[in-house]
């Protein structure tokens, strides 16, 4: 996905200019860290005082101008217009966090209201037109039938969580005024893989697959996950 999220920012923005990043639900820090490596101007929002704690342990840890080039904040993504004025990025992320968010389309038009004309907006969500996969490819047939006609289903952590299918993603990022620009699947052929496995190693040659995978039809359509790039009119 970072491969993706950096063929977005090149494509759309001169080489050297430093952007205004806001990372929504940012978690430990990863993306929001490593483009404050890259140079940009990155800040991250989130709720859970974990996560914070662990975001901000691992910055520390970073040479003093990636420090300074980044600022947490521990908030909730529904209330960006509390912290931010409108148009104040240039990138907003929002990866991994819709799936938990019972009624995504408010959170959607505050994250779109904080990007400036041309910003970029980027979405990483639980694919709802590939739900049965993971079961079917597990012999869970009666989970993988289940799956058909729900965005409903319990994650890993075993929580009750909801995905998102392309259609009504693209209809709302039209009607916020961030239309959908590009589209990827992620974890096309590793999805089934357990958590901690172990990188293979000829790892260079699994990620050009799902690379590849993520951006041709039909494997992006049954990717796990969904990376959507919308731009702000």
């Amino acid at each position: 996905m970072a491969r993706q999220l950096d063929e977005q920012i090149v494509g759309r923005y001169p080489v050297g200019q430093r952007l205004r990043v806001l990372d929504v639900g940012m978690g430990q820090g990863t993306q929001a860290l490593r483009l404050a490596r890259a140079g940009h101007q990155v800040t991250g929002l989130e709720q859970d005082s974990t996560m914070v704690a662990a975001a901000r342990e691992a910055l520390s840890a970073e040479p003093e101008g990636i420090r300074e080039r980044m600022r947490i904040i521990e908030g909730d993504g529904r209330d960006t217009g509390v912290h931010f004025l409108p148009g104040s990025f240039d990138v907003v992320l929002c990866h991994g966090v819709l799936m938990y968010v019972e009624e995504p389309d408010p959170l959607l038009a505050g994250l779109a209201r904080m990007l400036a004309p041309g910003g970029l907006l980027s979405l990483l969500v639980r694919n709802g037109d590939a739900l049965a996969m993971r079961p079917g490819l597990a012999g869970d047939w009666a989970g993988a039938l289940g799956s058909f006609d729900t965005t409903a289903y319990r994650n890993r952590l075993g929580l009750d969580v909801r995905a998102d299918r392309l259609s009504t993603l693209t209809a709302t990022l039209a009607g916020i005024g961030a239309p959908l620009q590009a589209w990827y699947g992620v974890r096309v052929f590793t999805d089934t893989a357990s958590d901690g496995t172990e990188a293979p190693a000829d790892v260079e040659a699994l990620l050009a697959c799902e690379e590849r995978a993520g951006r041709t039809d039909p494997y992006r359509g049954v990717a796990a996950l969904l990376h959507l790039c919308g731009v702000r009119g």
